[in-house]
This record gives C-alpha cells, sequence and structure tokens, in this order.
C-alpha cells in the first residue's frame, strides 16, 4: 500500500462543504492536496471543475483524484471520458474496495447528497490504502484501454 503523496480534488457547489472537510482528513494523513475548486457555496457547474480533475489525471500530472457533487453522476459522465481514466462513483465501503482492487480506479466520485460526511472520510481510506489486485483484472483494463485507442481513432 503506498498513500499517494499529493492529489486533486474538486466539487461543485453541492459538494463544497464534504470537499472541505475531505481536505482537512486528507491533509492529517500527510497528503498534499490541491484543490481544484468550486470555493464556495454559490451555484456552479460540476462540469468545469470534473474536467479540470480529470483533465490532470489523464495527462499523469496527479495519479489520482477526488470529485464530488450532489450526485456523483455528472462527475462520472465527465471524467471517465478522457482517456486513461477510471473514474468510480461509490456509494458505500465494499464498492470503494473493490473499484480499486478489480478497476485501479484513479478517481473516487462522491455524491455528497448521498454520502454523509464520515462515511464519505472511511471511503476515502479504503479507497487509498487499497491496491489493485491485476491479474485477471489487468486484462480486463487492458481492454479498455484498447477500447480508448479505438476510438480515438474513430475505428467504430
Amino acid at each position: 500500500m503506498n498513500l499517494p503523496k499529493k492529489m486533486l480534488i474538486g466539487s461543485d457547489h453541492a459538494g463544497f462543504a464534504l470537499k472541505e472537510a475531505l481536505i482537512k482528513h486528507l491533509v492529517k494523513k500527510g497528503i498534499k492536496v490541491r484543490d481544484e475548486g468550486t470555493c464556495s457555496i454559490d451555484s456552479c457547474d460540476y462540469t468545469d471543475f470534473a474536467a479540470i480533475v480529470a483533465g490532470k489525471v489523464s495527462r499523469k500530472r496527479f495519479s489520482r483524484g477526488i470529485l464530488i457533487c450532489k450526485s456523483g453522476i455528472g462527475n462520472s459522465i465527465i471524467a471517465n471520458r478522457f482517456p486513461g481514466v477510471r473514474a468510480a462513483l461509490c456509494y458505500n465501503k465494499e464498492v470503494a474496495k473493490l473499484c480499486r482492487e478489480h478497476n485501479d480506479s484513479n478517481i473516487l466520485v462522491l455524491g455528497a447528497g448521498f454520502v454523509p460526511p464520515k462515511d464519505a472520510k472511511e471511503m476515502v481510506d479504503i479507497w487509498l490504502k487499497t491496491d489493485f489486485t491485476g491479474g485477471r483484472h489487468k486484462r480486463r483494463l487492458d481492454k479498455i484501454k484498447k477500447t480508448e485507442e479505438l476510438i480515438r481513432g474513430d475505428r467504430f
């Protein structure tokens, strides 16, 4: 288990309070957190922040990130459009573990309207400390990568 030394986090207005709580939680663990916004509860578009976080993970500027909005669905849709991003929307601890073990998730997506802060912190801890198991799951990730290449090459 290797905790990342640095990571990204972003949210819209609906996820702002949870984002702030998670930043404090991550900093206590010694992780440097780059906050990509938003900076208030003023209404804004989740798409803007999801694109920033997913873009930096896609370009390997950061190995992992966290995105938060009301449901998490919109963030998941945007983030997973970026090559190499495996954004996983999680609503419980078991799924947070499985998305790392089986899918090597590099962006954790949380729905602030459905995950209380205490549960979110526990999910983040599990997600951070869980390693990818490889094996048959690596074969499947290789297929995802190949599909991304086909899509970029307009071969569908």
